[in-house]
């Protein structure tokens, strides 16, 4: 799954529904890559932070495309209106919105940095929505002593509670709070993945 975009995707709709209305063209479907599996997933999205002092929210909802290192995640109002792309390739990120000019860098955190001044855990939740760790860090994780189900994961600062899973096999996250607390700027992100 294409989370480590899913998550700029998100920070970035902060942005982009105080735009207004404008809009963007949907991207082109993410063309695959022999040998390399397509992950689609398609969901809402809730995001709480502080910028200057200020409590703010957005929400919306996400198309999200990952093949391989290369991902496209398209922001929606809740009116469906395309406000933000986002793309990531190992050399590149860029992100779109309505009315100006595109963003781009070699690191997606970078970017969004600049366009939002803050940054979410775009490397871990590639990792966290497959209920592991990423490499690179120490990560801990806490199981359901009955259903050995993941429901919480903390890594990097970074605490994200499993609230709910699909039925079925093999094991896949329907809903995952994120939140973290950094110099006394609180974040807090809901997944809910619909397929």
């Amino acid at each position: 799954m294409a989370a480590r975009t899913t998550v700029l995707a998100i920070a970035c709709s902060a942005a982009v529904l105080v735009t207004g209305c404008a809009s963007l063209t949907p991207p082109a479907p993410v063309e695959p890559i022999a040998g390399v599996s397509v992950e689609h997933y398609r969901g809402r999205f809730s995001v709480r932070y502080e910028q200057n002092g200020e409590a703010r929210n957005t929400y919306g909802n996400f198309d999200w495309q990952q093949n391989g290192e290369n991902a496209t995640v398209q922001l929606l109002d809740p009116l469906g209106q395309t406000q933000a792309i986002v793309r990531e390739s190992p050399r590149r990120a860029s992100l779109e919105l309505p009315g100006k000019a595109p963003l781009s860098g070699p690191r997606l955190e970078d970017v969004m940095r600049d366009a939002l001044g803050f940054a979410l855990p775009v490397d871990g939740l590639r990792y966290w929505l497959h209920m592991q760790g990423a490499p690179g860090s120490q990560a801990s994780i806490e199981r359901d002593p009955q259903t050995q189900r993941p429901i919480r994961l903390k890594q990097d600062g970074w605490t994200i509670d499993y609230q709910a899973y699909f039925d079925g096999t093999p094991l896949r996250v329907k809903r995952v709070d994120l939140s973290r607390d950094l110099d006394g700027s609180p974040l807090a992100v809901r997944l809910v993945i619909d397929e």
